[in-house]
C-alpha cells in the first residue's frame, strides 16, 4: 500500500501519457466530495459537494472543497460530472460556477433537476447541462465517459467509467447492491463485469460501509416496520428524513394512503425536492393525499402525517424548532409519534440526541434507528465490496468517500481479493496512473473553505479558534490610559468580562499587578502601545490560568493621552 506522508511536496509535471488523480475533498471525511482527473493538459471533475459543519465550527454554514489547486486552470476543465443529487456531491457546484459559469454539467435527470433549483437560488441561470442515463457514452476532450446505473438512497445515481489514453478509471460514486430496490433499478453488475473484462486500470470505490460485514439491508425491509409504526400511532405522525430521500418519502406516502391519513411537507427543501421528484415521475403521489401543512392542522391528530427535514438535528430545521416548541404551527402533544428515518452522520450525534430529548420531554414517542429498523444505509457493506472487486478485477484500487478508518478497511478488502496495488490517499494527495501503475507522487495544499453567511473563504482556522475560545472560555478586556509624555498610568486599568466572571470584585487582585508590570516596562524604556498591550496580556494570562484554570480571550487596550 502507498500511504500519504507529511513530507510530500508539490508534484512535478504529469508524465506524458499519464493520468493524474487529485481529490480536493471526500477522502478522510464524509462529505465535500470532489475529484479532479488530468490527462493531456485537460481536466475532468467528478462531484463538487459540501461538508456540513460540526460543533467545533461555530458560525460556519457550509464547508467547501478548496479550489486553489485548479483555480488558475479552470479554463482547462472539460466538464463536471455529478454522480447523484446529494448535497455532499452537488452542494458546492454553485460556488465553482461563480468562478467559471460555463463549465458543462453532466448528470442524470433528477440530479441536474435538484442542482438546477440550487443554481436558481444562487441566481446562476445560464449553465450548460448534459442529461445522461445508464448506458450513455459521451466524449469531453480526451475523456470518454460511460455511465452505469448504481443503486443508492436517492434515485438516478450513476457510476462513471472514464477512458483515456492512460487507461480506464471506474468511479462508483455512492452505491450499494440492494437486490430489492423500491424503484426496481439495481446496480448494473453486468456492466461492471463487462468493464472489468475490458480492463479497469484504477477503481475508485465507496468506502463508507467497508467496516460493516455482510450486505446492506434492503430498503424493502423497512416497509413493514413503517406499517407497524402507523398501526401503533394513536396521534399525529411526524417523519423526519433527508430532503432528498425520495424512496423513504414514497414509503411514507404509501403507508399514509393505506391508513387513511393526509400528508404535509414541512421544510423548504423538502417541499422543493419532492415537487421536483413528483414532476419528473420519481415519486408517485395518490390524488388528494398531499395538503398544505396549515390545512393539516384542522384534521384530527390520528389523520395527520408530517414529513419534515431535520433528521440530523440541524438547529434551524423544522424538526429542531418543533422540538423546541417554537415552530409556527406544529406543536408536539402527548401521544404524537416522531420517526427519525435516517442514520447519524458522524459529528451530529449530540444535536440529534438533543432533538430526541426535546421531543420526548413534550410526550412524543420517538422512533429511531436505535430502537427500530426505520432506516438503512445507502452504501455497500463489506460483502458487496468484495463482490465488486471479484467482478471488476481492477489493476489498481483507490478507496474514496469515507473517513480514514473506512478507507483502510476498504483497502484491506481489495487486498484480500488479490489486488496488489492499493493506493491510500487523503485530500490533496496526488496520484498518477502511469504505464498501468498508480502511485502517490505528491500533495497540493487542500484546506477547508468556510462559508459564513455571504463570506466565502475569509474565515480561517485561527478565526474559528477565537470563536471557540469566546464560546467556551469567555473574554476579558482591559483598558488602560497612559500619559504619552511621562508614561504614567492616568486611568485604569478598567476591566470587563463576559462568559468568564462578571463580578468586578474577581479582578481586584490583578489590578495592582497590571499597574506594576506596566510601570516596570515603562522604566525599562518600553513606550510602544503594542508592546505594553502584550505586557498586560501576559500578566493577566498568567493570573487567570493560575487562579482560575481558564484560558479566556484577553483583549488589552492601551490608550495614549
Amino acid at each position: 500500500m502507498s500511504h500519504p506522508h507529511p513530507e510530500l511536496s508539490i508534484p512535478g509535471p504529469l508524465p506524458e501519457g499519464g493520468l493524474r488523480v487529485m481529490a480536493l475533498g471526500g477522502l478522510g471525511e464524509i462529505g465535500r466530495n470532489m475529484t479532479v482527473f488530468e490527462y493531456d493538459d485537460r481536466l475532468l471533475i467528478v462531484d463538487c459537494g459540501v461538508l456540513f459543519p460540526e460543533e467545533h465550527h461555530p458560525g460556519v454554514d457550509l464547508i467547501l472543497p478548496d479550489f486553489d489547486a485548479i483555480r488558475d486552470r479552470l479554463d482547462e476543465v472539460e466538464a463536471l460530472v455529478l454522480t447523484h443529487g446529494h448535497e455532499d456531491h452537488i452542494g458546492a457546484t454553485p460556488y465553482l460556477l461563480r468562478e467559471r459559469g460555463d463549465i458543462p454539467l453532466v448528470g442524470s435527470e433528477l440530479t441536474l433537476a435538484l442542482l438546477g433549483a440550487k443554481l436558481r437560488e444562487h441566481r446562476l441561470r445560464e449553465t450548460v447541462h448534459h442529461v445522461v442515463s445508464e448506458g450513455d457514452v459521451l466524449q469531453f476532450g480526451p475523456f470518454e465517459l460511460e455511465f452505469v446505473a448504481v443503486n443508492h438512497s436517492i434515485p438516478d445515481a450513476l457510476a462513471v467509467a472514464i477512458r483515456t489514453g492512460a487507461g480506464m478509471v471506474l468511479h462508483t460514486g455512492d452505491f450499494k447492491m440492494d437486490q430489492l430496490p423500491l424503484d426496481g433499478r439495481i446496480t448494473d453488475l453486468r456492466a461492471f463485469a463487462r468493464l472489468g473484462e475490458e480492463g479497469v486500470d484504477l477503481f475508485l470505490t465507496d468506502s463508507t460501509n467497508a467496516e460493516v460485514p455482510g450486505f446492506t439491508t434492503p430498503e424493502a425491509d423497512i416497509t413493514p416496520v413503517i406499517d407497524r409504526v402507523f398501526n401503533k400511532s394513536e396521534g399525529r405522525l411526524i417523519v423526519a428524513c433527508f430532503a432528498s430521500h425520495v424512496h423513504r418519502v414514497q414509503q411514507i406516502l404509501d403507508a399514509a394512503e393505506a391508513h387513511g391519513r393526509k400528508v404535509a411537507y414541512v421544510g423548504r427543501s423538502m417541499v422543493r425536492n419532492m415537487a421536483i421528484a413528483r414532476d419528473l415521475g420519481y415519486l408517485t403521489v395518490p390524488p388528494g393525499l398531499i395538503v398544505d401543512a396549515k390545512e393539516l392542522a384542522d384534521l384530527a391528530p390520528e389523520r395527520q402525517v408530517l414529513i419534515s427535514t431535520g433528521s440530523q438535528g440541524e438547529p434551524l430545521s423544522a424538526l429542531s424548532r418543533i422540538a423546541q416548541r417554537n415552530h409556527n404551527f406544529v406543536h408536539i402533544e402527548k401521544g404524537d409519534t416522531v420517526v427519525l428515518a435516517s442514520s447519524l452522520i458522524p459529528g451530529n450525534e449530540n444535536a440529534v440526541f438533543r432533538v430526541i430529548n426535546g421531543l420526548t420531554r413534550w410526550g412524543a414517542n420517538v422512533v429511531h434507528k436505535g430502537n427500530a429498523l426505520v432506516h438503512v444505509s445507502g452504501h455497500a457493506s463489506a460483502g458487496e465490496l468484495l463482490y465488486c472487486y471479484n467482478i471488476v478485477k481492477p489493476r489498481n484500487v483507490m478507496p474514496v468517500h469515507g473517513e480514514i478508518r473506512h478507507m483502510v478497511a476498504n483497502a484491506e478488502l481489495a487486498r484480500k481479493t488479490g489486488v496488489e496495488n492499493v493506493v491510500l490517499a487523503e485530500d490533496g494527495v496526488v496520484v498518477d496512473l502511469v504505464d498501468g501503475v498508480a502511485k502517490v507522487v505528491g500533495k497540493v495544499p487542500c484546506g477547508y473553505v468556510f462559508v459564513d453567511g455571504t463570506t466565502i473563504g475569509d474565515i480561517t482556522e485561527s478565526s474559528l479558534k477565537d470563536r471557540r475560545i469566546l464560546g467556551e472560555e469567555g473574554f476579558i478586556s482591559i483598558i488602560v490610559v497612559i500619559d504619552s509624555n511621562t508614561g504614567k498610568i492616568v486611568s485604569g486599568p478598567e476591566i470587563q468580562a463576559r462568559g468568564f466572571a462578571e463580578d468586578e470584585a474577581t479582578f481586584d487582585t490583578i489590578r495592582q499587578p497590571i499597574i506594576d508590570a506596566l510601570e516596570a516596562a515603562v522604566a525599562e524604556g518600553v513606550d510602544d502601545a503594542y508592546q505594553l498591550q502584550q505586557t498586560i496580556r501576559r500578566t493577566v494570562g498568567r493570573w487567570v490560568n493560575r487562579a482560575h484554570r481558564r484560558r479566556p480571550m484577553i483583549i488589552p487596550v492601551v490608550i495614549e493621552a
